[in-house]
């Protein structure tokens, strides 16, 4: 099993790798290696690659500066994937893309489904929803919507918060913002396991389309802060809570964009573990290791 990955060095790209087991290889390509505002060099890529699945793990993630800079952050994030899946068809390959709780507007009182209309509020959802329409395009695709990702690897809300914690005597975190953490080393280990399903799936089959993967339950920013902050013996901070308006970011977030994760359980039988002690892991891990920041 071969799987060409766009993406090397975020985190869940990061994650993957290290979830390859044996039997299966990750070709990562880093941005020097294909740089995905070029649509040639994407073509190029899935044409050459001796690959049974191509996986989207790169993205313009920078929610602030895609207000200064749409033209990047579509071309990223909405023209390459879609030129991924325009080249995965000529081949007859399966394509899966990450995409975000982002695209909806969270003026919700439930956790949201996938038939649920996306309405983003910033130019990274709405870059991001061009991305996934544009890979749903595919036959054989499926768009995974992932919120608030954390693991050991790269730079997350669970180890930024930790590096805050040991820095500053008091930090302030956003308690009216809420969704569903999701657990990016789980995150991998699905994607690897499952990639031979989709690999082997038929034009149809089930396991294409669009699904929603987090953790089990709902928080808030700060909750999720402080439950990583407890792990942590060396923590200076005393954590205040304040609200999204008083940071007065350019983009506006979604005030609660929980993601429902029942179809992925009814076609995959993936049971999400709780967010809490998922979260509880990671910090322990990051703390042990010293790799906050």
């Amino acid at each position: 099993m071969r799987i060409l990955q766009f993406g090397r060095s975020g985190q869940v790209a990061t994650a993957v790798q290290a979830a390859a087991r044996e039997g299966v290889e990750v070709v990562a390509l880093s941005r020097a290696e294909c740089d995905l505002r070029n649509p040639d060099a994407i073509r190029g890529a899935i044409q050459a690659a001796n690959c049974d699945l191509v996986l989207n793990a790169a993205a313009f993630t920078h929610v602030d500066p895609a207000e200064s800079c749409p033209d990047e952050a579509f071309a990223v994030n909405a023209t390459a994937p879609g030129v991924m899946a325009e080249a995965c068809v000529a081949r007859d390959l399966p394509l899966v893309h990450l995409s975000t709780d982002a695209v909806f507007d969270g003026l919700t009182d439930r956790a949201y489904v996938e038939t649920d209309e996306a309405k983003p509020l910033n130019v990274y959802g709405r870059s991001k929803l061009a991305g996934e329409r544009a890979v749903l395009a595919h036959p054989r695709a499926v768009v995974l919507r992932v919120s608030w990702v954390f693991s050991r690897y790269g730079r997350n809300y669970v180890s930024f918060m930790l590096r805050l914690a040991r820095e500053r005597e008091v930090l302030k975190v956003v308690a009216d913002q809420f969704g569903t953490p999701t657990d990016g080393e789980a995150l991998a280990a699905f994607l690897v396991a499952t990639a031979p399903r989709w690999a082997a799936a038929p034009s149809g089959d089930p396991t294409f389309g669009l699904f929603h993967f987090a953790n089990a339950g709902e928080t808030s920013r700060f909750d999720f802060a402080k439950t990583a902050i407890d792990r942590d013996p060396l923590t200076r901070a005393s954590l205040e809570p304040t609200t999204q308006a008083a940071f007065a970011e350019p983009a506006p977030r979604p005030p609660r964009s929980p993601l429902d994760t029942a179809k992925l359980r009814e076609v995959f039988g993936f049971a999400p573990e709780p967010w809490r002690s998922a979260v509880e892991r990671a910090a322990d891990r990051l703390v042990a290791t010293g790799a906050i920041g």
